[in-house]
């Protein structure tokens, strides 16, 4: 699988670059990842998209944007030459196997990410980390949906979860969650591919994770619940804090109470549990 990057320079880079990336999100753009002079958008090479400056034009602000194809045998050189170790606090730390390893943090982390994507630097990986710290996972029953590169998963299996399922819809992902599974010394992670269609051969959950693009949890929502035990939790990002009542709507309505919510930026988490 390749995937094109379109790198966006944004002047000035705040708001900006939300504004333009919560339009790329609704073009079929998954994944963001900011940098000082704006942000890259990527997107599978088989989804058709058709991104027209003429059509995306602001008055508070510039920006130009260049394409590129990156080839699934060139994404651990690209991610190597710019990859640094991720810290949440004094909690986490998320690195590389070329990285040393850290001292004096809670639970530390190493991931090869070939080309899935979470790496932890992405503000919402951060906020979903931070929060699932402040939760109890000891003996209890985990789904990581759209687990990329199975942080979340191998997060919730440290904090001492005694059964934890990662899902996602691409075979990369899944092949590269099993292998930084194995890395962390948590080979009883299961990792499956596919999509929410899974969860009907699924037990109930008392955990569930789920980083995702808005208009995908939109759509899924309800099937996670189908599969919370009750007074589960909910854990959701990878949309903006101005997405959050959007977002509330669609979990009232499937019988979830809402708990408590973080933002980093303009990106915001949200936890739930059912009634």
């Amino acid at each position: 699988m390749s995937y094109k990057a379109y790198h966006f320079k944004v002047v000035p880079p705040q708001p900006g670059s939300e504004i333009l990336i919560a339009h790329l999100s609704e073009l079929g753009f998954d994944t963001f990842e900011f940098n000082e002079n704006g942000f890259t958008a990527f997107v599978e090479q088989s989804v058709q998209v058709e991104f027209k400056a003429e059509a995306y034009a602001f008055d508070n602000f510039k920006y130009t944007f260049t394409i590129e194809t990156i080839e699934q045998s060139n994404w651990n050189q690209e991610w190597e030459k710019n990859f640094e170790p991720v810290y949440v606090e004094h909690l986490l730390c998320i690195r590389a196997p070329f990285h040393p390893a850290a001292q004096g943090y809670a639970q530390e982390i190493v991931i090869m990410p070939k080309m899935s994507f979470g790496t932890g630097h992405h503000q919402t990986t951060r906020l979903m980390c931070k929060t699932m710290f402040d939760q109890e996972f000891k003996n209890t029953r985990v789904l990581d949906m759209g687990c990329g590169t199975g942080i979340l998963a191998i997060l919730a299996c440290k904090l001492g979860a005694k059964d934890v399922t990662g899902i996602d819809i691409d075979a990369w992902s899944a092949e590269n969650s099993r292998e930084n599974c194995q890395t962390n010394q948590c080979p009883e992670i299961k990792i499956l591919q596919g999509d929410v269609a899974l969860l009907q051969n699924e037990k109930p959950f008392d955990h569930v994770l789920a980083n995702i693009n808005k208009n995908i949890l939109k759509r899924d929502i309800p099937f996670y619940v189908e599969r919370m035990n009750a007074k589960a939790l909910l854990y959701l990002s990878g949309f903006f804090t101005t997405d959050q009542e959007e977002v509330k709507e669609v979990c009232f309505n499937s019988g979830l109470e809402f708990l408590t919510s973080s933002q980093e930026e303009s990106w915001a988490m949200m936890l739930f549990r059912k009634k």
